[in-house]
């Protein structure tokens, strides 16, 4: 049981399932702000353009019955297919996945600013035209080979 355990620690401790944990816990935040914007930006703002039309009440009940909103239905315990929260989860994704996609898009173009940056240095070495070693690109001298170099222009 003691190598079951310490295994368990040494399992848990490693970089990778840390960094997985932050990961999940830091999407669940994430989560809970694209419900929000969800919830409490878009969907009142397309409820006003379509006249009103409120999602999360878009429902289908299998009774007889007739249920102003889902809340109503669900408490009187009838079946219900509640296609409303189905799109709303549908466009949570939506969201998430563009919000994904920018924070990744700019992460590739910072990426390939600084790449850009490291290939646009000035070198700092150049070669000797006479024994082909590396030097310093202000010598005047080869130190290898003692050759008087021309400046370049």
């Amino acid at each position: 049981m003691k190598n079951f355990i310490e295994e368990f620690k040494k399992f848990i401790m490693r970089g990778n399932v840390m960094d997985l944990a932050v990961g999940v816990i830091i999407g669940g935040a994430f989560q809970a702000i694209i419900n929000s914007l969800v919830n409490d930006v878009i969907m009142p703002l397309i409820s006003l353009i379509t006249g009103g039309l409120d999602f999360s009440n878009l429902f289908i009940q299998f009774s007889g019955e007739k249920y102003a909103t889902l809340a109503e239905a669900q408490a009187a315990g009838v079946a219900v297919f509640a296609y409303g929260n189905f799109i709303t989860a549908v466009l949570n994704f939506l969201i998430i996945a563009f919000v994904i996609f920018m924070v990744v898009k700019a992460m590739n173009k910072l990426s390939e600013v600084r790449m850009k940056e490291k290939e646009e240095e000035e070198p700092v070495t150049k070669i000797c035209p006479f024994c082909q070693s590396e030097i310093s690109i202000k010598a005047t001298r080869c130190p290898h080979c003692t050759s008087v170099l021309e400046k370049e222009a």
